[in-house]
């Protein structure tokens, strides 16, 4: 199969599933998830589905607990019935991100991305590149590239882009009443205390993952 095969019903909905998940959560949801979600009697059937989906094109499989990238689709949204496809659109490649070790996020545009308006909600206005590992167990890896909806509030547990002075990174934000910290998503890095005087910066809200293929 290619990335041009039709998807049956079941894989749009498991597709819009992950979607969804990525702008409420900011991050997969895990086969589990998908198993209850969709009423399959295991996560092995959930699995089964992704690896269509996978051959398929449509998402990238990295096998952790949450490892499912959604694969932008260059010539646009697959078409429904008696429906025309979404334009797709283009967003810009902004600066670089360091998820880490963070580093300033005032780059000119580096180049512009094609994307297919199904898979991301809300809609994405800017791409920015992941370095370190620090948020490694989201699945958000070195090189990858995250969407990004420009938002200046999130809510907790979100993976939010928040500047910090000049400085620009990618975290989960955790809110516990007037306490904020910025988490990463791998043990070997220390959450970042916000100073309860202190707002966090908010930039926008992580709705999806785009993995440049080799």
């Amino acid at each position: 199969m290619s990335e041009s095969s039709p998807l049956t019903p079941r894989q749009r909905e498991i597709l819009l599933l992950i979607g969804q998940a990525l702008a409420r959560d900011g991050y997969p949801p895990t086969r589990a998830e998908i198993a209850q979600a969709l009423g399959f009697s295991s996560a092995n059937a959930a699995q089964e589905h992704l690896q269509a989906l996978q051959r398929k094109g449509r998402i990238v499989l990295d096998g952790s607990h949450r490892g499912i990238r959604i694969v932008p689709q260059r010539g646009g949204a697959e078409s429904g019935r008696g429906k025309s496809p979404p334009a797709a659109f283009q967003v810009p490649l902004i600066g670089r991100v360091a998820a880490g070790a963070p580093i300033l996020a005032s780059a000119h545009v580096e180049s512009q991305f094609t994307l297919d308006p199904a898979l991301f909600h809300p809609r994405p206005h800017y791409l920015l590149r992941v370095r370190g590992l620090s948020m490694r167990d989201a699945g958000l890896l070195d090189g990858d590239l995250v969407a990004v909806h420009a938002a200046r509030e999130a809510r907790h547990g979100q993976i939010v882009v928040v500047r910090l002075g000049e400085e620009a990174t990618v975290k989960i934000l955790e809110r516990r009443g007037a306490r904020v910290r910025l988490l990463p998503a791998n043990p070997d890095f220390a959450p970042i205390e916000i100073e309860r005087r202190q707002s966090p910066a908010i930039e926008g809200i992580v709705v999806g993952v785009v993995r440049r293929m080799p």
